[in-house]
């Protein structure tokens, strides 16, 4: 199946402060956050027209920015006027939102403090990826090369494009082998993260989840965990060991793309995916739908 570039598409992306038209929307090839990752981003869903949890991703683009050192130039308010634009005028009901910030063009070294903070938003259509009983089946991850690094050597609390190159890595290797995703431990080989998602475990109805302190505390992982909290669920915030897994009853994944998805392997350990897993599909689902 043949997918249209993103660069040919018809519609609307917000740039600067100005809807322009989808194909006119460019950048020089010459800018500081393409060969310097001064980039930050944020991936958001909108359901039913509305924006799940706008604010909260609006704050963290801001704050991502402030921790690579630059200042994006659109208040909070600003940039929730503005995601909500582009899927009005793009005509879209589910779909997935991408705003980013990036240095420009003026400055082209290590450092680049006058350069141009350029803000755009663009949305395409992306509807859930699964109906809840494909997701039921589980999907099957592997154990990725690369790790998380240490929060000493990275700007791990910033959603910044470079800290994502050893997770299209992983993910390309995994698909290579069959596999849908790859599992990143951390840089002292504890469970982490998957390349793009946060994930949890039950045992004996409880969740065990990893501490994020070396990725990105995400925005649906903490909604994840606020809907198990409302069921009266007990939610473990905790180191996690990889031989640990072999103990687990369910996994899954949370995050905007994957939203919740149960794991039925991940390299020799395996998962039944269950009731707890089902439960806060349905939960996260009503969820998203009542904030719209």
């Amino acid at each position: 199946m043949s997918i249209l570039p993103f660069d040919q598409r018809d519609g609307v992306i917000w740039m600067n402060g100005r809807l322009l038209p989808w194909r006119d929307a460019k950048i020089h090839v010459l800018s500081h956050g393409l060969h310097y990752a001064s980039c930050v981003f944020e991936g958001e869903r909108a359901y039913g027209g509305r924006i799940f949890k706008s604010r909260e991703h609006s704050q963290r683009l801001r704050d991502s920015a402030r921790i690579l050192d630059f200042e994006i130039p659109y208040t909070v308010d600003d940039l929730d006027a503005a995601k909500q634009a582009v899927v009005d005028r793009n005509g879209f009901s589910d779909c997935y939102v991408r705003p980013i910030a990036w240095r420009g063009s003026e400055m082209m070294a290590v450092a680049a403090q006058n350069s141009t903070i350029n803000v755009a938003i663009a949305a395409w259509d992306w509807p859930s990826m699964f109906d809840i009983e494909t997701k039921m089946q589980g999907v099957r991850l592997e154990f990725a090369e690369y790790r998380r690094p240490d929060p000493q050597t990275a700007p791990c609390m910033s959603k910044a494009a470079g800290l994502y190159m050893i997770c299209t890595i992983s993910k390309h290797r995994a698909e290579r082998r069959g596999f849908a995703d790859a599992l990143m431990l951390d840089w002292q080989g504890r469970v982490a993260e998957c390349t793009g998602a946060n994930i949890f475990f039950t045992r004996d109805g409880a969740l065990h989840t990893p501490i994020a302190d070396c990725f990105l505390d995400g925005i649906t992982r903490r909604t994840v965990i606020d809907l198990a909290r409302r069921r009266g669920m007990e939610v473990h915030e905790r180191r996690i060991m990889p031989d640990e897994l072999a103990g687990m009853n369910e996994c899954f994944l949370c995050g905007t793309g994957a939203e919740v998805t149960p794991v039925a392997e991940i390299g020799p350990y395996r998962f039944r995916p269950g009731n707890v897993a089902r439960t806060l599909i349905e939960d996260y689902a009503t969820e998203v739908r009542r904030a719209s």
